[in-house]
This record gives C-alpha cells, structure tokens and sequence, in this order.
C-alpha cells in the first residue's frame, strides 16, 4: 500500500488498475453483469460481491455501523494494491456505503466507474422470478428490500435502464471504464494441479 494518502485515507491500486462498481436493487441483474464482464475481461479481474462478504462471511444483516462495508474495502484494496483490477457489486444503498465507496473513488490511482442498474419494481419482480432463489426469497421480502432510483447522484456516474440487454450493458462499461474485453475460455479455468 501506498503512503500517500487524500484526506489521510491512504491510495489504492496503481495507475492502471480499473475499479468497477456495479449497483442496483435486488434481481437487477449485478451479480450475473459482474460475472459477464469478468470472464469476458479474463484474469486479472477480482469480483468482490456484498452478498458473499455480509451475507455468508459475516452472516451479517445490512444494518447501519455493519462491518460489512469496511470488509468490502478491505477486499476491494487487498485487490487493487496487488494489480487486479476488481468488479465490486451489491446493492449498496447509497445511505449506508455512500461514505464508503466515496473512500474507494478518491483513494484509487486508476480508473474508477460506479454503475447504476435502474430496473423497476414490476421488472425486478418478473426477473426474480427466473432466479434459483426465487424459493427462499418472496416477493413481499423484494418489495421491502427495493429502493427507486438510488444513485449516487455524480456527475460520472452509469446510469443503465432496465431496457439495457446484457451485452449492450457489457460493452457501453467496459468502454466507459477502459477495460479489455479479451478473455477466453481457458482464462478462467482452474489451472492444473
């Protein structure tokens, strides 16, 4: 890590690095964004997911002074500092991790995109329905859980609505974020023992 620092939060990540943070309401598509990008870009590319860090690390409700953003900063960092370039996504309602990811933006050396997946409450609803998960969360948990249009509000910020298809969202990021889209599928197998 760098000894430099922006209002004594310490940099992260080189000049080369691309940070990408993928936001959006439950069922809008982030975790299945993130992993279409990965793959698409190959290794090098770290995903960070809230859900795996609050929600199966920590068995941690989203509350506010959770430890579940320091956690995902820590990770984000840990990633950056070591060359990867990282995909963060998660819900991340802006009251809570807004502190956090304004952090994450000002103390990355490198690129930084925050995107926002503006899907509605009916749409959110019909694609949670398709979803493997769709036995253990209803619909009633959806709606409390749903927060309209909860961007971050800067002036950089992706806003894509829910009419955006998967590869129009993949290419419009990456562009938008400057990351190579090169992977193949041997990038991303398990190498052998």
């Amino acid at each position: 890590m760098s000894s430099s620092a922006v209002d004594g939060v310490p940099s992260t990540g080189t000049n080369e690095t691309i940070l990408i943070c993928l936001r959006g309401n439950s069922g809008a598509g982030k975790s299945t964004l993130a992993r279409t990008l990965r793959y698409r870009h190959g290794r090098g590319c770290a995903l960070v997911g809230q859900d795996h860090l609050r929600r199966i690390l920590l068995r941690e409700r989203d509350k506010p002074r959770g430890l579940a953003p320091a956690l995902i900063a820590q990770n984000v960092r840990f990633c950056l500092d070591h060359g990867y370039h990282v995909i963060l996504e998660g819900l991340m309602h802006a009251a809570r991790y807004r502190s956090m990811l304004t952090e994450l933006r000002d103390a990355h050396r490198g690129r930084t995109l925050f995107v926002y997946l503006d899907v509605s409450l009916p749409e959110t609803l019909r694609r949670h329905d398709t979803r493997p998960m769709a036995a253990e969360v209803s619909p009633d948990h959806l709606r409390s859980w749903y927060t309209p249009r909860d961007v971050l509000g800067w002036p950089d910020e992706l806003v894509l609505p829910e009419t955006t298809t998967l590869e129009q969202a993949v290419e419009r990021i990456a562009t938008a974020a400057g990351l190579p889209l090169t992977g193949r599928d041997t990038d991303i197998l398990p190498a052998a023992p």
